[in-house]
């Protein structure tokens, strides 16, 4: 039976989650993102979505894997907000509803944000290496170096205005569900957050 992994990073900021939007925030500047429906249920293979509302927001997905008796990998990921000038939102959500992902299958990487100024990064690396005969490699030696090269958001942080504007993240229970393999979801409603996933395998395959 597949064995599911998950890495999740939910940010709200300072505030309070709401699940419902009032009229009166309907009429004012609303940074919504949705996942939502049958999107991307029963997909197969690597999946990577980015998907933000509002400003100057940043988001990366990488994956990389290499099979061999040198086999190596390396990602790096850099992200940077200067200075910047935005509108700050009467409300900002971020949800993922519906059978959104239900049964998905193999590399999944989802950033999700909504807001003003915010990062997000997903890595997956795999390193696949066919031990010669005669010689011993160590797993984590490996896997320690892989890690060091591996980098997640990095740089500057943005500057923007705090806000008590409303702000809600959320997963609703049928999303995802059934879902197998490696799984990374960040999901921010709000300004300046930083989130990141980072995974590394490292396996030695025996000397054919």
């Amino acid at each position: 039976m597949a064995r599911l992994l998950a890495l999740c990073i939910l940010l709200l900021g300072s505030c309070s989650a709401r699940a419902q939007v009032t009229y009166a925030e309907m009429l004012g500047y609303l940074t919504s993102s949705s996942i939502d429906g049958n999107a991307l249920a029963g997909a197969n293979g690597v999946i990577a979505v980015n998907l933000a509302a509002g400003d100057f927001n940043l988001q990366s997905n990488a994956q990389a894997i290499a099979v061999g008796a040198q086999a190596q990998v390396q990602i790096e990921q850099r992200q940077r907000i200067q200075a910047l000038t935005a509108s700050v939102p009467d409300a900002m959500i971020a949800s993922i509803g519906g059978n959104a992902l239900s049964g998905a299958r193999g590399l999944i990487s989802v950033n999700q944000a909504s807001g003003i100024g915010n990062r997000e990064a997903n890595s997956i690396a795999v390193v696949m290496a066919l031990a010669q005969q005669g010689i011993e490699e160590s797993t984590s030696a490996r896997l320690a170096d892989l890690g060091t090269q591996t980098n997640g958001a990095t740089g500057g942080r943005s500057q923007v205005n705090p806000s008590s504007s409303p702000r809600s993240a959320s997963v609703a229970g049928t999303a995802l569900r059934g879902a197998e393999g490696v799984v990374q979801l960040n999901q921010i409603a709000g300004m300046g957050n930083t989130a990141g996933n980072r995974l590394l395998i490292a396996i030695d395959l025996p000397p054919r």
